[in-house]
């Protein structure tokens, strides 16, 4: 009895997540609209196609990819050596700051929505994939640090030690022997610091208001008056498929990472 109420969780859980899927790739390929030769209701590529000759819904795709890939580059790029600093070095005020970091980043992005837009109108940032990727880093790197500094704090100081001793400087035994050593905390930083890039609204549509528009306001642009649902979960397909990408390449060491975390 035990086993069934297993399995039927796991059927209605699996049918929570999959049916409304299902219906999204579904009606990506059916002609929301009558077009010319297209019946409405009909099954075709047509809502990918015209993505392919939009050049506002191409960009915007290439704009998310840009400011996503630079967001989590700058951040395991400054969250790695802080995460360490942190982990191996005592100083005055060193938790403190820790912890001011953490409280940092559970704040709500829309307080700081203002002073960011009129700060990046000055130096020139706003409507820029550049400007979405830096602001996002203000939000992601205390998480980065948080995480990474668990995953350095694990890894014995002997560690370090043996390391010196072989006559590594700093730098080589970073990169050569560490990194490898918390490849899994790695993989879940990114992991964590795409999806709150990749699916943020709030920055983005305040720093987007002319050009530069991620994936995620180009889908809202596409509501109106008379909406083309197909073309809308074409696009939301295609917002999809960077996800599953970054889940799969990362699937081990994301799963290493939450066990050796928890």
């Amino acid at each position: 009895m035990r086993s069934l109420g297993r399995i039927a969780l796991f059927v209605v859980v699996g049918a929570f997540v999959l049916v409304p899927l299902a219906q999204t790739i579904i009606t990506s390929l059916v002609s929301t609209l009558p077009r010319a030769g297209i019946t409405e209701g009909h099954f075709s590529l047509v809502n990918y196609q015209n993505i392919l000759h939009s050049p506002i819904l191409k960009q915007s795709i290439l704009n998310s990819i840009i400011y996503v890939v630079l967001n989590v580059a700058l951040c395991l790029g400054v969250g790695l050596p802080a995460a360490y600093a942190f982990a191996r070095y005592s100083f005055i005020g060193d938790r403190q700051l820790f912890f001011l970091l953490l409280v940092f980043r559970i704040t709500p992005t829309v307080v700081l929505s203002l002073p960011i837009f009129v700060l990046f109108a000055q130096i020139g940032l706003e409507n820029t994939p550049v400007g979405i990727a830096l602001v996002h880093c203000v939000f992601n790197i205390p998480i980065a640090i948080w995480i990474l500094e668990g995953f350095i704090a694990s890894v014995p100081r002997e560690f370090d030690e043996t390391a010196f001793l072989d006559g590594h400087s700093l730098p080589g035994f970073f990169f050569r022997h560490l990194v490898p050593a918390i490849a899994p905390g790695i993989g879940v930083a990114a992991f964590f610091c795409f999806i709150f890039s990749w699916v943020e609204v709030v920055l983005a549509r305040i720093l987007t208001t002319t050009g530069g528009k991620p994936i995620t306001m180009a889908i809202n642009a596409l509501f109106g008056f008379r909406t083309d649902f197909g073309l809308v979960m074409a696009m939301t397909v295609l917002a999809l498929v960077p996800g599953m990408a970054m889940i799969y390449f990362v699937r081990n060491h994301l799963a290493q990472g939450f066990v050796i975390r928890t």
